[in-house]
């Protein structure tokens, strides 16, 4: 049996893949809703326009290091017209925060100041590693996932500070041109942290990239996708367990869309071509997406397709065609959409039936002198004969028999025992993801990028009682949009996941975990150690 795509996601418990449930998660994931929270339904759809994050303003100091200030602290906005501003906690004083903008190879120094509140307005579960009631109850560390960046300026979850405090990260920029994120990873909140608002964008430039004639300026729109649940008054609703003593919950899904921090906003485009630059920020919801037509005055449009030009680490080799884009949380997609073909339409981004941003096409004719290059970017696959180690590393789930999954590890270990990963600098490896799960985990490394070389779908069964990895199909290459530079995988249920990591940049403590936020806050995160060459 050949796997599909299609299947690859069926394997995966996605029945809707924009909501990423297993038969697991259909049960347990969501506790009752109370009845005082919002109803999406009453909010009218593409009423706001589109907000663009601002750049972040930058200085040279005395020895020609560039340099960015940013606070973070309570904010009050507006996500809909009909809605009174919602308290939210921001970098910079927007959500999503200014963006980032970095030339590779060139240093940048962020100082990043907490002046958040000292409490929390969200449920705290001090269950939790991390979250224990003698640590204070606001605490924050930041994290750009996909940065190559020394372990001090990394945001180990550990290296958390409170209001009042901040810390000054160094980040060299030694890498290719790519769409990075910044976000909270403090330890045991950063799932109520990020929900919260915590979270922008790190963009890293470079020469290769300059000299792709690429949609830019205003051509080019960051879209930062996330989901959330209200109250009746447009202020945040984080749903708990209905234990006081355990509010954890194992995964959120929230039925009010934002993009960019609005709800369901519209934006008006020119027919041309532009670059959509996107973000899965939501602490666990899968987005499929894809680009449909609702027209003008009866015309209707099929849709639009989706060229992907690039993914986490950067431009792929050369433009992938897809009709959807299934982007887990913490994944980026880099985009090419020609609205040239739906002059005077609209045209909706959307997640399966979820609409998420309304563009509608100017009727008059637009000038484009950009192009969608045929070739990219090389990206020279390595060798599996140059891995040094090849690690079988479980993804774990276990249940209470009356309550819903009440602890999800990797490789069988808590966060606080001793570190078992030890790779060497500039050595390669190939991790084996073994998911054991009714799950899908994105799980992503710090510090490194890697390659998929493969899925292969496994006896479960088998494999926790006799302790043997029988294979159920043949091992499936990763498709061409996933076939460049990653720093996140979704690791498929009941699959052996292999990605092939070459351990360059810093020596010292990084973390690796699942991305899903609820999973990660309840020990599906470990240390590895980077040793010296």
């Amino acid at each position: 049996m050949r796997w599909t795509r299609r299947d690859l996601i069926r394997q995966a418990g996605l029945a809707s893949a924009s909501l990423a449930l297993s038969r697991k998660a259909l049960a347990h994931s969501m506790p009752p809703v109370a009845a005082a929270t919002l109803n999406p339904q009453k909010l009218t759809p593409f009423v706001d326009r589109l907000p663009v994050p601002p750049v972040a303003l930058s200085r040279l100091d005395a020895h020609g290091v560039r340099r960015v200030r940013i606070t973070m602290r309570e904010i009050a906005v507006s996500i809909h017209r009909d809605l009174p501003p919602t308290r939210q906690w921001s970098y910079g004083g927007s959500v999503p925060g200014p963006i980032i903008e970095a030339r590779s190879g060139e240093e940048l120094a962020v100082e990043w100041a907490n002046a958040l509140p000292t409490e929390h307005f969200l449920p705290i579960d001090h269950t939790l590693h991390g979250a224990e009631r003698d640590k204070p109850h606001v605490r924050a560390v930041v994290h750009v996932q996909g940065a190559r960046v020394g372990t001090a300026s990394d945001g180990y979850p550990e290296n958390w500070y409170v209001p009042g405090q901040s810390r000054v990260y160094q980040y060299p920029n030694r890498q290719d041109a790519a769409m990075l994120w910044y976000h909270d990873h403090a330890m045991g909140i950063n799932r109520l942290n990020i929900y919260a608002g915590m979270f922008g964008l790190y963009i890293v430039r470079d020469k290769v990239e300059d000299a792709l004639d690429l949609p830019r300026g205003k051509y080019e729109l960051p879209l930062v996708l996330y989901d959330r649940m209200f109250d009746p008054h447009g202020q945040l609703y984080y749903p708990v367990s209905g234990d006081p003593e355990s509010p954890w919950i194992p995964e959120f899904f929230g039925d009010v869309m934002l993009v960019n921090g609005m709800v369901a906003p519209y934006c008006e485009v020119e027919p041309r071509k532009y670059r959509l630059r996107l973000l899965n920020a939501a602490n666990g919801r899968f987005f499929h997406l894809s680009m449909n037509g609702n027209g003008n005055a009866g015309r209707r449009s099929s849709g639009l397709p989706l060229h992907q030009i690039g993914s986490d680490q950067g431009l792929l080799p050369a433009p992938v065609e897809l009709s959807s884009l299934l982007l887990a949380p913490a994944e980026r997609a880099d985009l090419i959409v020609d609205f040239s073909q739906v002059r005077g339409q609209n045209i909706i981004l959307q997640s399966d039936t979820l609409q998420l941003v309304q563009f509608r096409v100017s009727s008059e004719k637009a000038a484009d002198t950009s192009e969608l290059p045929r070739t990219l970017r090389p990206v020279e696959r390595i060798a599996e004969s140059s891995a040094v180690e090849s690690r079988m590393l479980e993804l774990n789930e276990y249940d209470d028999a009356v309550k819903a999954p009440k602890l999800m590890l990797l490789n069988r270990r808590y966060w606080h025992m001793p570190v078992t990963e030890k790779p060497r600098l500039n050595t390669t490896e190939i991790w084996n993801l073994i998911n054991l799960t009714e799950d899908t985990h994105p799980i992503h490394l710090h510090l490194v990028r890697f390659q998929i070389l493969d899925r292969r779908p496994f006896d479960t069964f088998d494999y926790q009682t006799k302790n043997r990895l029988r294979f159920t199909g043949p091992a499936e290459p990763p498709p061409a949009n996933e076939a460049g530079w990653k720093d996140t995988v979704q690791a498929y249920a009941g699959m052996v996941t292999r990605i092939i990591i070459r351990f360059a940049g810093y020596p010292g403590r990084y973390v690796w975990h699942c991305h899903i936020l609820e999973h990660e806050a309840k020990d599906m995160m470990r240390p590895y150690d980077l040793l010296p060459a």
